[in-house]
Protein backbone atom coordinates (compact mmCIF):
# COMPACT_ATOMS: atom_id res chain seq x y z
CA UNK A 1 0.00 0.00 0.00
CA UNK A 2 1.15 3.43 -0.46
CA UNK A 3 2.93 5.49 2.03
CA UNK A 4 0.68 8.08 2.13
CA UNK A 5 -2.46 5.75 2.92
CA UNK A 6 -0.48 4.42 6.09
CA UNK A 7 0.08 8.32 6.69
CA UNK A 8 -4.09 8.85 6.58
CA UNK A 9 -4.74 5.47 8.25
CA UNK A 10 -2.85 6.45 11.72
CA UNK A 11 -4.42 10.00 10.79
CA UNK A 12 -7.58 8.49 11.04
CA UNK A 13 -6.74 6.46 14.34
CA UNK A 14 -5.75 9.87 15.83
CA UNK A 15 -9.31 11.07 14.57
CA UNK A 16 -10.63 8.53 16.54
CA UNK A 17 -8.96 9.02 19.96
CA UNK A 18 -9.46 12.63 19.41
CA UNK A 19 -14.03 12.43 19.54
CA UNK A 20 -13.24 9.27 22.23
CA UNK A 21 -11.63 12.07 24.45
CA UNK A 22 -13.71 15.04 23.61
CA UNK A 23 -17.02 12.87 23.46
CA UNK A 24 -16.81 11.17 26.90
CA UNK A 25 -17.66 14.45 29.09
CA UNK A 26 -20.96 14.46 27.36
CA UNK A 27 -21.85 10.72 28.15
CA UNK A 28 -20.29 10.71 31.44
CA UNK A 29 -22.11 14.20 32.11
CA UNK A 30 -25.32 13.19 34.17
CA UNK A 31 -22.69 10.94 36.23
CA UNK A 32 -20.22 13.89 36.87
CA UNK A 33 -23.27 16.69 37.94
CA UNK A 34 -24.53 14.01 40.15
CA UNK A 35 -21.92 13.34 41.90
CA UNK A 36 -20.40 17.32 41.39
CA UNK A 37 -23.77 18.18 42.44
CA UNK A 38 -23.71 20.82 38.91
CA UNK A 39 -26.29 22.58 37.85
CA UNK A 40 -27.39 22.57 33.65
CA UNK A 41 -25.46 26.16 33.92
CA UNK A 42 -22.46 24.92 35.41
CA UNK A 43 -21.82 22.08 32.89
CA UNK A 44 -22.33 23.96 30.28
CA UNK A 45 -19.79 26.30 31.19
CA UNK A 46 -17.47 23.43 31.88
CA UNK A 47 -18.11 21.93 28.25
CA UNK A 48 -17.59 25.86 26.87
CA UNK A 49 -14.50 25.89 28.95
CA UNK A 50 -12.65 23.50 26.84
CA UNK A 51 -14.43 24.99 23.54
CA UNK A 52 -13.02 28.47 24.51
CA UNK A 53 -9.55 27.20 25.06
CA UNK A 54 -9.14 25.26 21.95
CA UNK A 55 -10.20 27.94 19.63
CA UNK A 56 -8.26 30.45 21.08
CA UNK A 57 -5.19 28.96 20.82
CA UNK A 58 -6.13 27.69 17.23
CA UNK A 59 -3.99 30.16 14.84
CA UNK A 60 -0.79 30.00 17.60
CA UNK A 61 -0.67 26.63 17.12
CA UNK A 62 -1.51 26.20 13.78
CA UNK A 63 1.30 28.80 12.50
CA UNK A 64 3.70 26.85 15.09
CA UNK A 65 3.15 23.55 12.46
CA UNK A 66 3.62 25.60 9.55
CA UNK A 67 6.73 26.65 10.72
CA UNK A 68 8.25 23.72 12.90
CA UNK A 69 6.23 21.16 10.93
CA UNK A 70 3.28 18.73 12.22
CA UNK A 71 4.83 15.57 13.61
CA UNK A 72 6.41 17.32 16.71
CA UNK A 73 3.33 19.64 17.23
CA UNK A 74 0.70 16.73 16.72
CA UNK A 75 3.29 14.71 19.27
CA UNK A 76 2.91 17.65 21.53
CA UNK A 77 -0.82 18.04 20.95
CA UNK A 78 -1.63 14.42 21.80
CA UNK A 79 0.29 13.85 24.91
CA UNK A 80 -0.77 16.93 26.52
CA UNK A 81 -4.54 16.61 25.97
CA UNK A 82 -3.84 12.72 27.04
CA UNK A 83 -2.53 14.19 30.51
CA UNK A 84 -5.68 16.19 30.82
CA UNK A 85 -7.84 13.79 29.52
CA UNK A 86 -6.54 11.75 32.59
CA UNK A 87 -6.71 14.39 34.91
CA UNK A 88 -10.10 15.16 34.45
CA UNK A 89 -10.86 11.69 36.09
CA UNK A 90 -9.65 13.10 39.58
CA UNK A 91 -12.06 15.98 39.37
CA UNK A 92 -13.82 16.59 42.99
CA UNK A 93 -15.24 20.12 42.07
CA UNK A 94 -16.89 22.50 39.83
CA UNK A 95 -13.64 24.64 39.88
CA UNK A 96 -11.15 22.04 39.69
CA UNK A 97 -13.08 20.38 36.43
CA UNK A 98 -13.36 23.64 34.77
CA UNK A 99 -10.03 24.21 34.95
CA UNK A 100 -8.54 20.92 34.10
CA UNK A 101 -11.02 20.76 31.03
CA UNK A 102 -9.61 24.46 30.06
CA UNK A 103 -6.25 23.08 30.25
CA UNK A 104 -7.24 19.69 28.25
CA UNK A 105 -8.44 22.51 25.38
CA UNK A 106 -5.21 24.14 25.40
CA UNK A 107 -3.68 20.76 25.29
CA UNK A 108 -5.83 19.53 21.61
CA UNK A 109 -5.45 23.84 20.28
CA UNK A 110 -4.23 23.02 16.52
CA UNK A 111 -4.98 19.23 16.45
CA UNK A 112 -6.97 19.99 13.20
CA UNK A 113 -5.04 22.61 11.71
CA UNK A 114 -1.76 20.40 12.07
CA UNK A 115 -4.11 17.74 10.51
CA UNK A 116 -4.92 19.91 7.44
CA UNK A 117 -0.81 20.40 7.28
CA UNK A 118 -0.39 17.12 6.96
CA UNK A 119 -2.76 16.37 4.48
CA UNK A 120 -1.19 18.94 2.54
CA UNK A 121 2.36 17.68 2.27
CA UNK A 122 1.11 14.34 1.77
CA UNK A 123 -1.56 14.64 -0.56
CA UNK A 124 -1.76 16.31 -4.47
CA UNK A 125 -4.86 18.99 -4.33
CA UNK A 126 -6.89 16.67 -6.17
CA UNK A 127 -6.93 14.29 -3.41
CA UNK A 128 -7.11 16.52 -0.72
CA UNK A 129 -11.32 16.64 -0.46
CA UNK A 130 -11.09 12.85 -0.05
CA UNK A 131 -8.28 12.81 2.38
CA UNK A 132 -10.18 15.06 4.57
CA UNK A 133 -13.01 13.10 4.42
CA UNK A 134 -11.44 9.87 5.71
CA UNK A 135 -10.05 12.06 8.49
CA UNK A 136 -13.73 13.21 9.43
CA UNK A 137 -15.16 9.82 9.11
CA UNK A 138 -12.86 8.62 11.27
CA UNK A 139 -13.73 11.45 13.83
CA UNK A 140 -17.22 10.08 13.53
CA UNK A 141 -16.58 6.58 14.06
CA UNK A 142 -14.84 7.75 17.53
CA UNK A 143 -17.98 9.56 18.48
CA UNK A 144 -20.21 7.03 17.77
CA UNK A 145 -17.95 4.37 19.93
CA UNK A 146 -17.88 6.82 22.73
CA UNK A 147 -21.05 6.19 23.90
CA UNK A 148 -20.62 2.09 24.38
CA UNK A 149 -16.87 2.24 25.21
CA UNK A 150 -18.18 5.14 27.58
CA UNK A 151 -21.35 3.43 29.07
CA UNK A 152 -19.74 -0.07 29.23
CA UNK A 153 -16.61 1.40 31.36
CA UNK A 154 -18.47 3.94 34.00
CA UNK A 155 -21.25 1.41 34.58
CA UNK A 156 -18.09 -1.23 35.41
CA UNK A 157 -15.83 0.87 36.85
CA UNK A 158 -17.35 4.25 37.11
CA UNK A 159 -16.89 7.62 34.99
CA UNK A 160 -13.75 8.16 36.53
CA UNK A 161 -12.18 5.27 34.44
CA UNK A 162 -13.62 6.60 31.07
CA UNK A 163 -11.12 9.45 31.33
CA UNK A 164 -8.46 6.98 32.39
CA UNK A 165 -8.40 4.64 29.45
CA UNK A 166 -8.97 7.27 26.87
CA UNK A 167 -6.59 9.30 28.00
CA UNK A 168 -3.70 6.04 27.83
CA UNK A 169 -5.09 5.51 24.20
CA UNK A 170 -3.96 9.08 23.17
CA UNK A 171 -0.41 8.43 25.33
CA UNK A 172 0.05 5.55 22.64
CA UNK A 173 -0.89 7.05 19.03
CA UNK A 174 1.82 10.01 20.80
CA UNK A 175 4.65 7.57 21.21
CA UNK A 176 4.07 5.65 18.01
CA UNK A 177 3.74 9.33 15.87
CA UNK A 178 6.88 10.28 17.07
CA UNK A 179 8.98 7.12 16.28
CA UNK A 180 7.19 6.63 12.97
CA UNK A 181 6.06 10.19 10.96
CA UNK A 182 8.07 11.96 9.07
CA UNK A 183 7.44 16.06 7.77
CA UNK A 184 8.45 15.39 4.12
CA UNK A 185 7.63 12.56 2.45
CA UNK A 186 10.98 12.09 0.71
CA UNK A 187 12.01 11.43 4.27
CA UNK A 188 10.32 8.56 4.50
CA UNK A 189 11.75 4.97 4.38
CA UNK A 190 11.20 2.49 1.39
CA UNK A 191 8.68 5.37 -0.37
CA UNK A 192 8.76 5.03 -4.06
CA UNK A 193 10.26 8.12 -6.63
CA UNK A 194 6.71 7.57 -8.04
CA UNK A 195 4.75 8.39 -5.31
CA UNK A 196 7.03 11.35 -4.43
CA UNK A 197 5.97 12.53 -7.51
CA UNK A 198 2.11 12.03 -7.86
CA UNK A 199 1.54 13.83 -3.69
CA UNK A 200 3.99 17.15 -5.19
CA UNK A 201 1.64 17.69 -8.27
CA UNK A 202 0.37 21.01 -7.06
CA UNK A 203 1.52 21.10 -3.65
CA UNK A 204 3.65 23.89 -2.06
CA UNK A 205 6.54 23.23 0.32
CA UNK A 206 7.94 25.87 2.25
CA UNK A 207 6.00 28.59 4.33
CA UNK A 208 6.03 32.31 3.54
CA UNK A 209 6.04 35.49 5.43
CA UNK A 210 6.67 35.95 9.49
CA UNK A 211 3.91 35.19 11.80
CA UNK A 212 3.04 38.69 12.17
CA UNK A 213 2.18 39.23 8.73
CA UNK A 214 0.67 35.93 8.19
CA UNK A 215 -1.90 37.29 11.30
CA UNK A 216 -2.44 40.82 9.96
CA UNK A 217 -2.96 39.35 6.20
CA UNK A 218 -5.88 37.07 7.58
CA UNK A 219 -8.06 39.84 9.40
CA UNK A 220 -7.76 41.86 6.69
CA UNK A 221 -9.04 39.27 4.03
CA UNK A 222 -13.13 39.16 3.67
CA UNK A 223 -12.70 35.77 1.83
CA UNK A 224 -11.40 34.51 5.39
CA UNK A 225 -14.17 36.26 7.41
CA UNK A 226 -16.15 34.46 5.66
CA UNK A 227 -15.11 31.61 5.89
CA UNK A 228 -14.48 31.93 9.46
CA UNK A 229 -18.38 33.12 10.22
CA UNK A 230 -19.69 29.63 8.04
CA UNK A 231 -17.55 27.28 10.22
CA UNK A 232 -18.68 28.97 13.35
CA UNK A 233 -22.17 28.63 12.69
CA UNK A 234 -20.89 24.66 11.58
CA UNK A 235 -19.45 24.09 15.09
CA UNK A 236 -22.22 26.21 16.65
CA UNK A 237 -24.50 23.46 15.26
CA UNK A 238 -22.34 20.16 15.42
CA UNK A 239 -21.14 20.65 19.11
CA UNK A 240 -24.71 20.53 19.97
CA UNK A 241 -24.67 16.69 19.42
CA UNK A 242 -20.87 16.45 21.14
CA UNK A 243 -22.20 18.27 24.23
CA UNK A 244 -26.11 18.59 25.17
CA UNK A 245 -27.29 15.77 22.96
CA UNK A 246 -27.34 13.40 25.64
CA UNK A 247 -28.63 14.95 27.85
CA UNK A 248 -31.37 16.14 25.49
CA UNK A 249 -32.12 12.57 25.07
CA UNK A 250 -32.30 11.18 28.59
CA UNK A 251 -34.32 15.21 29.83
CA UNK A 252 -35.92 16.35 26.49
CA UNK A 253 -37.11 13.06 24.91
CA UNK A 254 -37.21 10.60 27.97
CA UNK A 255 -34.96 8.44 26.81
CA UNK A 256 -33.64 5.88 29.49
CA UNK A 257 -30.07 5.10 29.76
CA UNK A 258 -30.22 1.81 28.09
CA UNK A 259 -31.24 3.35 25.01
CA UNK A 260 -29.09 6.51 24.98
CA UNK A 261 -26.08 4.86 23.49
CA UNK A 262 -27.20 3.86 20.56
CA UNK A 263 -29.46 6.86 19.98
CA UNK A 264 -26.19 9.21 20.78
CA UNK A 265 -24.05 7.02 18.53
CA UNK A 266 -26.83 7.77 15.44
CA UNK A 267 -25.36 10.89 14.18
CA UNK A 268 -22.06 9.97 14.26
CA UNK A 269 -23.20 6.72 12.14
CA UNK A 270 -24.52 8.61 10.05
CA UNK A 271 -22.10 11.30 9.62
CA UNK A 272 -19.47 9.31 8.56
CA UNK A 273 -21.65 8.62 5.31
CA UNK A 274 -22.11 12.54 5.19
CA UNK A 275 -18.43 12.76 5.64
CA UNK A 276 -17.97 9.82 2.78
CA UNK A 277 -20.22 11.23 0.18
CA UNK A 278 -18.92 15.17 0.78
CA UNK A 279 -15.48 14.24 0.43
CA UNK A 280 -15.95 12.55 -2.51
CA UNK A 281 -18.86 14.87 -3.98
CA UNK A 282 -16.17 17.81 -2.96
CA UNK A 283 -13.57 16.50 -5.91
CA UNK A 284 -15.75 15.78 -8.40
CA UNK A 285 -17.70 18.87 -8.90
CA UNK A 286 -14.37 20.37 -8.86
CA UNK A 287 -13.80 18.33 -11.52
CA UNK A 288 -16.78 19.35 -13.00
CA UNK A 289 -17.34 23.04 -12.28
CA UNK A 290 -14.32 24.35 -11.02
CA UNK A 291 -12.87 24.66 -7.91
CA UNK A 292 -15.08 27.51 -6.85
CA UNK A 293 -18.61 26.13 -7.04
CA UNK A 294 -17.17 22.23 -6.56
CA UNK A 295 -16.46 23.34 -3.04
CA UNK A 296 -19.11 26.01 -2.30
CA UNK A 297 -22.34 23.97 -3.65
CA UNK A 298 -21.21 21.24 -1.25
CA UNK A 299 -21.14 23.22 1.55
CA UNK A 300 -23.96 25.07 0.83
CA UNK A 301 -26.22 22.63 0.10
CA UNK A 302 -24.81 20.54 3.64
CA UNK A 303 -25.25 23.19 6.24
CA UNK A 304 -28.97 24.27 4.42
CA UNK A 305 -30.55 20.99 5.00
CA UNK A 306 -28.96 20.36 8.14
CA UNK A 307 -30.42 23.59 9.50
CA UNK A 308 -33.87 22.56 8.22
CA UNK A 309 -33.44 18.79 9.82
CA UNK A 310 -32.77 20.29 13.06
CA UNK A 311 -35.60 23.08 12.97
CA UNK A 312 -38.16 20.13 11.43
CA UNK A 313 -36.88 17.52 14.04
CA UNK A 314 -38.12 19.72 17.45
CA UNK A 315 -41.83 19.75 15.94
CA UNK A 316 -42.28 16.08 15.02
CA UNK A 317 -43.90 14.48 18.26
CA UNK A 318 -42.78 10.99 17.88
CA UNK A 319 -39.32 10.36 19.58
CA UNK A 320 -38.17 7.93 17.00
CA UNK A 321 -38.94 9.59 14.29
CA UNK A 322 -37.76 13.59 15.72
CA UNK A 323 -34.61 11.98 16.52
CA UNK A 324 -34.08 10.59 13.27
CA UNK A 325 -34.16 13.81 11.30
CA UNK A 326 -32.14 14.88 14.08
CA UNK A 327 -29.62 12.70 13.21
CA UNK A 328 -29.55 13.46 9.93
CA UNK A 329 -28.99 16.84 10.93
CA UNK A 330 -25.38 16.32 11.48
CA UNK A 331 -24.92 14.15 8.16
CA UNK A 332 -25.61 16.69 6.23
CA UNK A 333 -23.23 19.00 8.62
CA UNK A 334 -20.36 16.37 8.27
CA UNK A 335 -21.22 16.56 4.61
CA UNK A 336 -19.79 19.59 4.92
CA UNK A 337 -16.47 19.57 6.80
CA UNK A 338 -14.07 17.75 4.48
CA UNK A 339 -15.01 20.57 1.63
CA UNK A 340 -14.36 23.14 4.55
CA UNK A 341 -10.81 22.13 5.21
CA UNK A 342 -10.07 21.67 2.35
CA UNK A 343 -11.20 25.10 1.06
CA UNK A 344 -8.97 26.37 3.97
CA UNK A 345 -6.18 24.72 2.54
CA UNK A 346 -7.55 26.08 -0.47
CA UNK A 347 -6.94 29.60 0.53
CA UNK A 348 -4.32 28.85 2.92
CA UNK A 349 -1.36 27.27 0.58
CA UNK A 350 1.75 27.55 2.35
CA UNK A 351 -0.65 28.67 4.88
CA UNK A 352 -2.87 26.52 4.93
CA UNK A 353 -2.15 25.73 8.92
CA UNK A 354 -2.71 29.32 9.76
CA UNK A 355 -5.96 29.74 7.49
CA UNK A 356 -7.03 26.48 8.77
CA UNK A 357 -6.54 27.99 12.71
CA UNK A 358 -8.64 31.17 12.32
CA UNK A 359 -11.51 28.69 10.84
CA UNK A 360 -11.09 26.60 13.57
CA UNK A 361 -10.73 29.28 16.28
CA UNK A 362 -14.03 30.56 14.85
CA UNK A 363 -15.81 27.74 14.78
CA UNK A 364 -14.86 26.71 18.68
CA UNK A 365 -16.25 30.47 19.64
CA UNK A 366 -19.07 28.92 18.28
CA UNK A 367 -18.96 25.90 20.01
CA UNK A 368 -18.40 28.05 22.99
CA UNK A 369 -20.98 30.05 22.98
CA UNK A 370 -23.55 27.15 22.27
CA UNK A 371 -22.47 24.95 24.87
CA UNK A 372 -23.40 28.08 27.03
CA UNK A 373 -26.21 29.73 25.80
CA UNK A 374 -28.05 26.31 26.08
CA UNK A 375 -28.11 25.65 29.80
CA UNK A 376 -29.07 29.33 29.98
CA UNK A 377 -32.29 29.41 27.13
CA UNK A 378 -33.03 25.98 29.12
CA UNK A 379 -33.35 27.49 32.17
CA UNK A 380 -35.18 30.92 30.71
CA UNK A 381 -37.38 28.87 29.22
CA UNK A 382 -38.02 25.38 30.42
CA UNK A 383 -38.02 24.04 26.71
CA UNK A 384 -35.52 21.76 25.75
CA UNK A 385 -36.58 22.35 21.63
CA UNK A 386 -36.22 25.74 21.61
CA UNK A 387 -32.60 26.03 22.07
CA UNK A 388 -32.09 23.48 19.10
CA UNK A 389 -34.78 25.54 16.66
CA UNK A 390 -31.62 28.82 17.58
CA UNK A 391 -29.24 26.21 16.80
CA UNK A 392 -30.69 25.11 13.66
CA UNK A 393 -31.42 28.62 12.06
CA UNK A 394 -27.77 29.54 13.12
CA UNK A 395 -26.50 26.69 10.76
CA UNK A 396 -28.50 27.96 8.03
CA UNK A 397 -27.08 31.14 8.13
CA UNK A 398 -23.75 29.42 7.89
CA UNK A 399 -24.74 27.45 4.80
CA UNK A 400 -25.78 30.90 2.96
CA UNK A 401 -22.17 32.05 3.71
CA UNK A 402 -20.91 30.00 1.42
CA UNK A 403 -21.73 32.62 -1.18
CA UNK A 404 -19.17 34.95 -0.05
CA UNK A 405 -16.68 31.81 0.30
CA UNK A 406 -13.94 31.83 -2.68
CA UNK A 407 -11.20 28.77 -2.90
CA UNK A 408 -9.69 30.79 -5.94
CA UNK A 409 -8.82 33.05 -4.34
CA UNK A 410 -5.76 32.15 -2.06
CA UNK A 411 -3.93 34.76 0.68
CA UNK A 412 -0.69 36.01 -0.61
CA UNK A 413 2.07 37.19 2.11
Amino acid sequence: MNKRYWVLFVMALFSIITYLDRTSISITGSAITQELNLSEKEFGWILGSFAFAYGLFEIPVGLWGDRKGPKSILFRIVLSWSVFTILTGFSTTFTMLFIIRFLFGIGEAGAYPNATIVISRWFPKSETGRAQSFIWIASRIGAALAPFLSLFIMQTYGWRYVFYAFGVLGIFWAAFWGLWFKDEPRDMPNISEKEIAHIEQGRELKSGGDSFSIVLKILKDPNIWSLMGMYHCLLYGAYFYLSWMPKYLKNGRGIDDTQIAFLASLPFILGTVGCFIGGFSSDYLTKKRGLKWGRRTVGMFGLVMSGICMLTATFIPDTTTSIVVLAFGLAFKDFTLPVSWATSSDIGGQNAGAVAGAMGMAGQLGSTIMSIAFGYILAATGSWDIPVRIIGCIVILGGLLWLRIDPTKKISI
